[in-house]
């Protein structure tokens, strides 16, 4: 019997497991983990905690990641838009967009043309239609080239997300554009980063799928805890019994409340674990 039996803990990867802006915007590699949280989390998983990644990113993007990071249990993808077993190489969950999601959204491409977008096939390919430089240094940080299409309705389904990329302004019209034709109360429109706004299937949400994966476990609500630094991660932060996020993270993560930890520069999931090391005693 371990302190941490029955516990789980889901954190984000990008800016809060691993600071990884740098990388997105100079093209330096991704650093590695550090070796305060591997200790961290291979202490609390040693305890008999569940630990979890809960990423915006697509199968192909993590699965080079994962064999990195040392974690034991199903992990949300894509936004919430999937959980998926990498010990056993499937999905366990899946929440796929519809296909008048492609025309809807080749509808912001026609109206914003400086606007591109990456599309996640759940079969482990992203595809791209007006690919411009957010897409290719997007591209650069998950280390998955793109396959470019003409248009949405050339991409083929099943879908988990759109992702679309741009300057954050042009973002903000874009929402604008969905919201103004009635299309938000089918999605998820979520900013996972200022030139990153997320379209999933409503429910696709990492909190949504969040409250899957403690089901799946059989873990209690009270026992759920979760790390996170962007808008996206806003949902499980709220499903946790404690949300926790590192100094780094976006103004709105900060004033929901969450725990502040430190920077993601530094060891910011050991800080987590020595949080519930007083916790469970």
């Amino acid at each position: 019997m371990g302190k941490f039996d029955g516990v789980l803990l889901a954190s984000d990867f990008d800016n809060t497991l691993i600071y990884t802006e740098d990388a997105l915007r100079t093209g330096r590699p991704i650093p590695p983990l550090s070796m305060g949280n591997r200790a961290a989390l291979e202490f609390f998983m040693a305890q008999g905690g569940h630990f979890a990644m809960a990423t915006g990113r697509a199968l192909p993007a993590f699965e080079k990641l994962a064999p990195m990071i040392p974690i034991n249990t199903p992990c949300v993808i894509c936004n919430g838009a999937a959980i998926y077993d990498f010990s056993k190489g499937e999905y366990l969950e899946t929440a796929l967009l519809s296909e008048k999601s492609r025309e809807r959204g080749q509808q912001v491409l026609d109206a914003f043309p400086q606007v591109g977008v990456e599309a996640y096939h759940v079969e482990n390919v992203i595809h791209a239609v007006q690919v411009n430089d957010f897409v290719r240094a997007h591209e650069h940080l998950t280390g998955v080239r793109v396959e470019e299409k003409a248009s949405l309705p050339d991409v083929p389904l099943p879908l988990g997300k759109l992702l679309f990329e741009a300057e954050h302004e042009d973002l903000v019209q874009v929402e604008q554009f969905i919201r103004g034709h009635g299309w938000a109360s089918d999605y998820e429109l979520i900013y996972s980063g200022k030139t990153l706004l997320e379209l999933t299937a409503r429910g696709a949400s990492k909190g949504g799928m969040l409250k899957k994966l403690t089901k799946h476990l059989g873990v209690a609500p009270e026992d759920v805890y979760a790390v996170g630094d962007e808008g996206n991660d806003l949902s499980m932060l709220e499903v946790a019994a404690v949300g926790f996020a590192p100094a780094n993270c976006a103004p709105a993560v900060r004033n929901s409340g969450a725990r502040i930890v430190c920077d993601a520069h530094a060891d910011a999931l050991a800080e987590v674990v020595a949080a519930l090391e007083k916790r469970y005693f």
